[in-house]
């Protein structure tokens, strides 16, 4: 049988955020989503969490500069401190909301800079996401992001992110 999360950055938007875990309850839902959590304490949405009996499937590492056009930093040369420090947050939020897994955000390739740098960048970031995650039993996830959805984020497709997959 299919299980579905509600996406609470896109679903019940009619509500404030904190709202949306009981919008989603009463909708039926029995596990949420969402982007980012860091507008909020762990321990709100960890109540909102067990008050409407809802687990968490999944939310990101944080997006970083948004108006300056990150959308990650993981694959960013040069902000390999900012990129630890989103993970090991996201670790923090992971823990104190039971959450099993965190997409680690990679960024966005400028138009015209050397791809295999971001690539390796982002490879060295994943080894340490999984190092502390895989420490406290929980996944990392890459998400391909369509260049309709975020131009120039480094994986465009599945088959563009495949090859970081851990192997064995």
């Amino acid at each position: 049988m299919p299980r579905f999360a509600a996406n609470l950055s896109m679903m019940f938007t009619e509500a404030p955020f904190i709202e949306r875990f009981a919008a989603a309850a009463e909708a039926g839902f029995q596990a949420v989503e969402f982007l980012f959590p860091y507008d909020f304490a762990a321990s709100e949405i960890k109540a909102q969490l067990s008050r409407h009996n809802l687990t968490l499937a999944l939310f990101n590492t944080s997006a970083g500069d948004t108006a300056a056009g990150e959308w990650g930093r993981a694959a960013l040369p040069g902000r390999e401190h900012d990129a630890r420090a989103d993970i090991d947050l996201a670790l923090e939020y992971a823990l104190a909301l039971e959450c099993e897994q965190v997409h680690i955000m990679a960024g966005v390739v400028p138009d015209g800079a050397d791809g295999a740098r971001y690539r390796a960048t982002f490879i060295d970031n994943l080894r340490y996401a999984a190092d502390r995650f895989a420490a406290h039993d929980k996944r990392i996830l890459i998400e391909a992001l369509s260049p309709g959805v975020k131009p120039g984020y480094l994986f465009s497709s599945h088959i563009s992110g495949a090859g970081h997959r851990r192997r064995g």
